[in-house]
């Protein structure tokens, strides 16, 4: 292959513009050069569904950075072998998948709908700190149940790592500089595993291992056998703060939207009245008779993917989109662009709940929905994000009407960093009669 055939490069772009405005530089690009383009030399962008979704499923090619948040600790005993990892993350997924979901749906809702129950009415809150904290309470139990109150404090700390690490910095330090950053996110990720050690000795010495996601984790199985502790430790810190960051950023998208648009918040509401008066008594059946609440979620997250930019790395010379991109080199996946591409979804800047539901020409081809990513390294809490979405969304237009404060100053700021978010939101709810 040679170099003659490289995506087009965007005039006048680079970092400079693209770091003033990057979601109008993604759409820029995009529109003016096509499904492929390049940012800088070596770094390209994937910005229609089918070479989104084609990078995302090629993990061979274009594998993931191997830099995760929380990486497993150093220890004397030596770090899990590649099938000690492998078995953690299949146990993982027994704890996530669809199925596990629907059995626990009235464990669920009651915190959703604590949540719209507690909202002060008639003054103006900046609602992503109580969403999140929220989403916290319901996946820390989700993941470890009756462990899950002495947990969550340590749950909140490692998300104020993350958010530490994740900042903005005029700095690239290498991984193995140790900055005030990184060794508070070692504190706090110490601070959580020796929490979570004595929740292992105790189940497992009882027998109880429970049903939950950690249960799931200390069965043995057939192929592996027993996991050693520390392959159980190493992999949750991670996916703890999973179930409740990102799809926080959604809730607050979701919010905003309901407040928006009050005929869709109306006919979500009616939808949600069918829900049983006692939350805890909401099953699979009542999440699946949430149809157009449903919808509104994935338009949401369609128009805002909390995601909206994922970074992948070209391990060889490869074709995508007839285009060669050169071994090295960075690719970034934007589901943003994707999302809003017309050949997907007609009027794709409209938020059209509807169009979910359009039995006759649903938005179904490969990478038309990418919220949740696709291929080997899709989101493990898929199922999980959207019943907590779901349910929030409805039991909050089921009590509240919601509104943006008035006023000349905008409700909330676009952020970009580390994902989509509308940051410093604030909403006024009233109940609703």
């Amino acid at each position: 292959m040679g170099r003659t055939n490289e995506p087009p490069r965007l005039p006048e772009g680079g970092f400079a513009a693209w770091s003033r405005d990057r979601l109008a530089m993604a759409r820029r690009g995009a529109e003016e050069c096509g499904d492929v383009w390049q940012l800088e030399p070596g770094i390209y962008v994937a910005a229609a569904a089918g070479p989104c979704e084609e990078v995302l499923r090629r993990a061979q090619d274009f594998p993931k950075a191997p830099s995760p948040l929380f990486p497993p600790m150093r220890r004397s005993s030596g770090a899990p072998t590649p099938e000690e990892r492998a078995y953690a993350h299949a146990a993982r997924m027994r704890g996530l998948r669809a199925q596990a979901v629907a059995a626990r749906i009235g464990e669920i809702a009651p915190g959703t709908a604590r949540f719209a129950d507690e909202w002060p009415t008639g003054e103006d809150v900046e609602i992503l700190p109580p969403v999140r904290h929220t989403l916290a309470e319901i996946g820390v139990h989700y993941l470890f149940s009756e462990d899950a109150p002495a947990l969550l404090p340590f749950a909140a700390q490692l998300f104020l790592a993350r958010e530490v690490l994740v900042r903005p910095s005029r700095w690239s330090w290498p991984r193995w500089v140790p900055t005030p950053a990184r060794r508070f996110r070692t504190r706090q990720q110490v601070a959580f595993t020796d929490a979570l050690r004595p929740v292992v000795a105790r189940r497992r010495s009882s027998g109880r291992l429970g049903d939950d996601m950690l249960g799931q984790m200390l069965r043995p199985s057939p192929r592996y056998g027993l996991l050693p502790e520390e392959a159980v430790l190493d992999t949750l810190p991670g996916i703890t703060v999973a179930t409740f960051e990102t799809p926080s950023r959604a809730a607050g998208w979701i919010l905003l939207h309901l407040a928006r648009y009050p005929q869709a918040a109306d006919r979500v509401a009616a939808e949600a009245a069918l829900l049983p008066a006692d939350p805890a008594a909401t099953t699979i059946t009542h999440l699946e008779s949430l149809r157009y609440t449903q919808a509104v979620v994935r338009e949401v997250l369609r128009l805002h993917p909390p995601s909206w930019l994922l970074t992948r790395r070209v391990a060889r010379q490869t074709q995508l989109a007839d285009y060669t991109v050169e071994a090295g080199a960075t690719m970034l996946v934007c589901p943003y662009t994707a999302h809003r591409d017309p050949r997907e979804h007609p009027e794709p800047d409209r938020f059209r709940p509807e169009r979910w539901l359009d039995d006759a020409d649903p938005p179904a081809k490969p990478g038309a929905f990418l919220s949740f990513g696709t291929g080997p390294h899709g989101c493990e809490g898929t199922a999980l994000a959207m019943a907590m979405l779901t349910l929030l969304t409805a039991q909050t237009a089921r009590r509240r009407r919601l509104s943006e404060p008035p006023g000349p100053d905008p409700s909330h700021q676009v952020t970009t960093f580390e994902g989509l978010a509308p940051a410093g939101l604030r909403l006024r709810a009233v109940p609703r009669g």
